[in-house]
């Protein structure tokens, strides 16, 4: 089971967020959170713009447009409420949050949670590149129809630019379909939901969520694989029918640069979305990748603090099957590794984490949710 199959599990953690549950309890320090901008659809990805500007990926809440099965059985639609949203450093009456970029493809189940659209995004000159995710497989994609084009599509972002606002880079659903790079691990199969990305000079790396890879996507388009991310086999969850041990796919969902110069990617982990299973690689390109460190749960997002430090972001802290809403910021010491929880309690199904440039840490929240979304600073 792949990052598709990801948000139709944690919607039983959406229920719990719209219902109310508890929170988790505190951290030993507990770091100051304010709210910066609320009523978001489905938050992702977030990045530093000039001027200190946040933006965000929104994923937003389907439509009205052709419907899908999901990989759970949930009927998921498409629409066009995905968006680019652009938060100020400082809010005041001149300066709100506002979406820059809107009407890129979104799939979403009937309430509007649970979104697969816009992924991510990385600054790149004057403007981004991001990953619009879905659409599993080019099948699928041609039954959503001309709305779903851009699905499984690396593309870039150029805010404040009317005509040519979004631009195709590589259509990672078709290297998928060709390459599958992963095809010997078991339980492989014809599978692509592009999620993180990260701009270079030569133009960008991206992590297929669905085909448990990490790609190279050159300005022009072309598309190589940098490294693939294999499955374990792990002891299945008590459901007739399954085996004692089933596959669980290691779903990358992040790439970012290292204070070193490696490439760090996270992984979510598939179905069963094993508590305390989650790795983070480190990769150097033409050389095979290593387990930089284990023991977290359901990775979203990776950071690195300006101490060097890394930033683990995991969308639930006791893993997608839980039923508990609670994610989980966790800072790992760059000497003697020691974790530290970071906002305990505070973080509801978060999607994406930043430093900004006054080394404050930026998060979305509710990133599951349509209509509830937010973003977070965290002065820790």
């Amino acid at each position: 089971m792949k990052l598709g199959h990801v948000f139709a599990a944690a919607a039983v953690a959406a229920a719990l967020v719209l219902t109310g549950a508890p929170a988790a309890i505190g951290a030993e320090r507990k770091p100051s959170v304010s709210v910066i901008a609320s009523g978001l659809d489905n938050p992702r990805g977030i990045a530093v713009g000039k001027g200190g500007w946040l933006y965000v990926a929104e994923a937003g809440r389907g439509g009205d447009g052709p419907c899908i099965d999901g990989p759970e059985g949930d009927r998921q639609c498409l629409g066009d409420s995905a968006a680019l949203t652009a938060v100020p450093p400082r809010l005041d009456r001149y300066a709100k949050p506002h979406r820059v970029i809107t009407g890129l493809p979104s799939l979403a189940n009937e309430d509007g949670g649970s979104a697969i659209g816009l992924h991510d995004i990385s600054p790149a000159g004057t403007g981004l590149v991001a990953t619009i995710g879905g659409a599993f497989n080019l099948e699928t994609r041609e039954l959503l129809g001309a709305g779903g084009r851009l699905m499984g599509h690396v593309v870039a972002l150029r805010p404040g630019v009317r005509a040519g606002a979004v631009k195709p880079i590589a259509d990672l659903n078709a290297y998928e379909a060709r390459k599958n790079p992963d095809q010997g691990d078991p339980g492989s199969a014809v599978d692509s939901n592009p999620y993180g990305i990260l701009a270079t000079p030569f133009g960008a790396f991206a992590t297929d969520a669905g085909g448990n890879d990490l790609l190279r996507v050159g300005k022009r388009g072309k598309v190589s694989t940098v490294a693939t991310f294999p499955a374990r086999l792990v002891t299945a969850p008590p459901i007739p029918d399954l085996p004692p041990q089933i596959p669980m796919q290691a779903v990358p969902t992040s790439v970012t640069w290292g204070p070193d110069g490696a490439l760090y990617v996270g992984e979510l982990t598939g179905f069963p979305f094993q508590k305390g299973a989650a790795r983070v690689w480190r990769i150097v390109p033409g050389k095979a990748p290593t387990v930089y460190a284990t023991g977290f749960t359901n990775i979203v997002d990776l950071a690195f603090d300006r101490r060097g430090r890394l930033l683990v972001l995991q969308i639930s802290k006791e893993g997608l099957l839980a039923g508990d809403p609670n994610g989980a910021l966790i800072r790992v010491d760059k000497r003697g590794g020691e974790r530290t929880e970071l906002a305990a309690g505070r973080l509801t199904a978060p999607g994406g984490v930043v430093v900004g440039g006054d080394g404050a840490i930026y998060v979305t929240n509710k990133s599951i949710v349509a209509g509830g979304g937010e973003v977070l600073r965290i002065r820790a």
